[in-house]
């Protein structure tokens, strides 16, 4: 027995689900809805409030999926009732952040201003307080998406070993590397 996919994901008050026939699991809550498709080899049952997750075989794949599967209704769950944030600082002399509507723009050290445009289901909100980085909070339902946006921002440009400078997500330790002098 997978030991993630055996256990039950508890239905909190106020989340609607919805299993298919064409194993798509529809989850709704006050923040919004998630669809996810299922592979045949996992059923989805709804029993007492609790979504149930079972494999058809023992085999190795099987066993992968009964365990992702679980996690990614899970996941669903909670985005619908609580919803997710990531918070990332822009450390460096001149880095900002500017949000417009679905648009960042960035000033990350290079000659030109970088325009970022974010997916419709992802929200973000900009703050600079002086003497401190700016904080860029991203936020939204799905987990997955948001990893992935907030992933493809620090890529471009990345915490620098040297100075630490960068986009990093807040409480994230970096390892500073010594320069030059250090060697001698």
């Amino acid at each position: 027995m997978s030991r993630i996919g055996k256990y039950p994901i508890a239905v909190p008050e106020g989340v609607q689900v919805n299993i298919s026939d064409k194993n798509v699991v529809s989850i709704k809550g006050k923040q919004g809805e998630l669809h996810q498709n299922i592979d045949p080899a996992i059923r989805v049952k709804l029993e007492d409030n609790q979504i149930v997750l079972e494999r058809q075989s023992e085999l190795k794949d099987h066993k992968a999926k009964h365990g992702l599967y679980r996690a990614l209704l899970a996941n669903m769950v909670k985005g619908v009732t609580e919803g997710y944030t990531i918070v990332q600082e822009l450390v460096g002399v001149g880095y900002k952040v500017t949000v417009s509507g679905q648009l960042l723009e960035m000033a990350l050290g290079f000659s030109h201003n970088i325009y970022f445009e974010l997916p419709p289901e992802v929200k973000a909100e900009a703050k600079t307080e002086r003497g401190k980085a700016p904080v860029l909070t991203l936020k939204s339902i799905d987990k997955q998406l948001l990893g992935q946006v907030a992933a493809k921002i620090r890529s471009l440009r990345k915490p620098e070993p040297y100075k630490g400078k960068g986009i990093k997500y807040q409480g994230e330790i970096l390892r500073k590397k010594a320069g030059k002098a250090a060697a001698e």
